[in-house]
């Protein structure tokens, strides 16, 4: 029986791009997660080269969850707990002026 290229690609990793992610799931289910995520890029198919951590951090998203839910859609996830996770986009940045401060003391 022929793998598919799902299992010839191995795991998903932080630098999978997104390119390989549609390829690996031609069905979908990559472009929908990114929809779920509220990334705009799976409609537009935006930095097709760029790898799934760095989109992770440009859309504000946490890098480990992202890669955890998409590594889920091999086997039929993810959960909705892993969606949360990757949609959490309540992590804020610490200011300039906090960090100075900081490390002024």
């Amino acid at each position: 029986m022929p793998r598919s290229a799902k299992d010839r690609a191995g795991p998903v990793r932080g630098s999978t791009t997104i390119e390989e992610l549609m390829v690996r799931y031609p069905g979908g289910e990559a472009t929908d997660l990114m929809a779920r995520l509220a990334w705009p890029c799976a409609h537009c198919s935006g930095r097709m080269d760029e790898p799934l951590s760095l989109a992770a951090k440009r859309h504000g998203s946490p890098t480990g969850a992202v890669v955890e839910a998409f590594r889920a859609l091999s086997n039929g996830g993810p959960s909705e707990r892993q969606i949360l996770a990757a949609k959490n986009k309540t992590v804020p940045r610490q200011s300039v002026e906090a960090a100075w401060q900081r490390h002024a003391r």
